[in-house]
């Protein structure tokens, strides 16, 4: 067994009667990227809280290569975390910030000057190591947070929302930065976040958890192009969800009622599934045509709202049927703004291979938070 695999079994958290974790089984392979990707309140962070040692559990099991965690405190255990908050000593420079971990293992003060030289080096702070964090940046703290927590090289590195507190553009950077890291140590990440561009962008697997439950746990490719649910279609992006029928066999798929007297064929999905369901299409999938263009999966609509994306551009288009969903229309040349306008009257083509039926399931709303479910909580542990 390589190091760094981390198995939920049957893990379930309860703060008095309400179940924060139920029942959950899941496995962080070794060496990769794995993401917790929920709404507030889901269960993520007290599920990353329970593999530290932050959280007991309530029944089920926490094991790490093999070895049950049950009692053992999170100094003990081969993880690290690294929190939102940063926690890091205002008053030691950032070499002792980071050292801070290894001192306490009584390491040699040779072996600590090596290692934190070479992590700092890492991180790109080899030439701020004498300065305080109240000289740094956001990202250069959380830089500071990420060189401590893997100078002690722990089998699994936990990451709750470390990202949250710094901007837009910097956060873009970083999540780069940080898989760019994650593929050189070569340890096991588990990260939460809320965020799924941010999750689509770091991760090798994610799970999607929704009301203390994974709903799907694949790679972002799976997710976003497969979702198994109504419930990670809504949440894993934008996408277009639509009420639908479905009729029976079509083609090399089958026939979906989308309204009076509109239908179109599906060959994505739970083929299997008749009567009433959903269907799901990505904006960047509808092909947006001239009015009157005629074929196949094709629905007379009118564009009601135009939105400049820079890169593209995002149409609302109501739908003959009475529906309304977006599509993307990539900005190809100095025209394209210009091209489409609020009333002007379209063709949607919805591709066949495009459109996905859904297992025949309701979309669950977010639980609300309650105590310290979903929520990034300052460091109760410094390595």
């Amino acid at each position: 067994m390589n190091k760094g695999e981390v198995r939920l079994v049957s893990l379930t958290k309860r703060f008095g009667d309400f179940v924060a974790v139920d029942a959950i089984d899941l496995e962080i392979p070794p060496g990769g990227f794995f993401s917790l990707l929920g709404p507030s309140g889901c269960g993520k962070t007290t599920t990353l809280r329970m593999i530290g040692g932050f959280e007991q559990p309530t029944s089920g099991q926490v094991l790490l290569d093999g070895l049950d965690m049950a009692g053992t405190p999170p100094s003990k255990r081969p993880v690290n975390t690294v929190f939102q908050s940063y926690a890091l000593f205002p008053h030691l420079r950032v070499f002792d910030n980071v050292a801070f971990g290894l001192r306490r293992q009584r390491v040699g003060r040779a072996e600590i000057r090596r290692r934190v030289g070479e992590v700092l080096e890492l991180v790109q702070l080899g030439a701020l190591a004498r300065r305080k964090p109240g000289q740094l940046s956001g990202g250069q703290q959380q830089r500071v947070a990420l060189a401590r927590a893997l100078v002690v090289k722990p089998a699994v590195l936990l990451l709750d929302e470390p990202l949250g507190a710094l901007d837009a553009k910097l956060r873009r950077e970083l999540q780069v930065e940080l898989k760019q890291l994650q593929t050189q140590v070569g340890i096991t990440f588990a990260y939460v976040t809320h965020d799924q561009e941010e999750a689509l962008t770091m991760s090798d697997r994610i799970a999607v958890l929704n009301r203390g439950r994974v709903e799907q746990a694949s790679s972002p490719r799976d997710l976003y192009e497969e979702p198994a649910n109504a419930f990670v279609a809504d949440f894993l992006g934008v996408s277009n969800l639509m009420e639908a029928t479905v009729l029976g066999p079509s083609g090399a798929g089958v026939e979906v009622r989308l309204g009076d007297g509109v239908s179109v064929e599906a060959q994505r999905g739970e083929l299997s599934t008749r009567g009433p369901t959903k269907v799901v299409i990505r904006p960047e999938r509808i092909q947006v045509e001239a009015a009157g263009a005629t074929g196949p999966n094709r629905i007379a609509g009118m564009v009601t709202n135009v939105v400049y994306l820079g890169s593209g551009l995002q149409l609302t288009i109501h739908l003959a049927f009475g529906r309304t969903v977006t599509a993307l229309v990539a900005n190809t040349d100095e025209d394209t703004a210009g091209a489409w306008t609020p009333g002007t009257p379209v063709t949607c083509h919805l591709p066949s291979t495009a459109l996905r039926v859904l297992a025949n399931t309701e979309v669950s709303a977010p639980a609300p938070e309650a105590g310290r479910v979903g929520g990034s909580e300052p460091a109760t542990h410094v390595p």
